[in-house]
């Protein structure tokens, strides 16, 4: 299928619940620079709809019946790699952030945000970023935390070069490109480069993945500085 040549972002609902769809389709569809193409009621519509539309993201709910979240952001991001999946959900309770953002999803977000906040989520997964609510952040942390310490630490990894072992420590930090530069005494351009020979050489699809490849490596751990 050829892709939508326009500027504006494309959007698929996927959401168990029809009010909840047409009210993010409402929302969405009222921002500047968006487009909602499609909705689905179930993971495996989610999965379906995306394929046949290869939309710029999916707006994925975790608890649906048929197919979760879970596993449906899994095939979307293994089967539309061009599509990314911004997760909604209710509650920050969900037993599923690690997990989603494992099977490739680029953002998390509560379902609580403001239309302001979504539409700006849309458009920052859509150009590639990460995303993640700031409570979202401390469950996450928290979950790497749990880790078993079986993990041995290891200063770098053998698929970087110095520098970009550099750049996915600070990264994984959570300091921004800007930051980084600052930190490195580099240009922003050039941590750019950076950052996307990370993403290549380490098969990461953004720098949430790169974030959980540095926690899993042991290159980092909570609470280092």
């Amino acid at each position: 299928m050829t892709r939508n040549t326009t500027t504006a972002v494309r959007v698929v609902i996927a959401d168990d619940q029809r009010m909840v769809r047409e009210g993010l389709s409402v929302v969405l569809g009222a921002q500047a620079g968006i487009e909602v193409v499609g909705e689905a009621a179930n993971g495996a519509e989610a999965v379906a709809t995306a394929a046949a539309l290869e939309p710029d993201v999916v707006l994925m709910d975790i608890r649906m019946p048929e197919m979760d979240g879970l596993a449906a952001t899994r095939r979307v991001c293994a089967d539309v790699p061009a599509t990314k999946v911004l997760v909604l959900t209710t509650y920050d309770l969900d037993e599923y952030v690690y997990q989603a953002l494992q099977a490739g999803a680029s953002g998390f977000l509560l379902k609580d945000a403001s239309a302001a906040t979504l539409a700006d989520a849309v458009r920052i997964v859509a150009a590639g970023d990460a995303l993640l609510a700031p409570s979202v952040t401390r469950r996450l942390l928290g979950e790497f935390a749990r880790l078993p310490r079986d993990t041995p630490r290891v200063p770098t990894s053998p698929e970087l070069t110095p520098r970009e072992n550099e750049v996915l420590v600070l990264l994984s930090r959570g300091l921004s490109n800007a930051e980084i530069a600052a930190e490195l005494f580099i240009g922003e351009q050039t941590v750019k480069t950076h950052v996307g020979r990370i993403f290549d050489k380490l098969a990461l699809r953004d720098r949430t993945q790169a974030v959980i490849y540095a926690y899993e490596n042991g290159i980092v751990a909570p609470g280092d500085r």
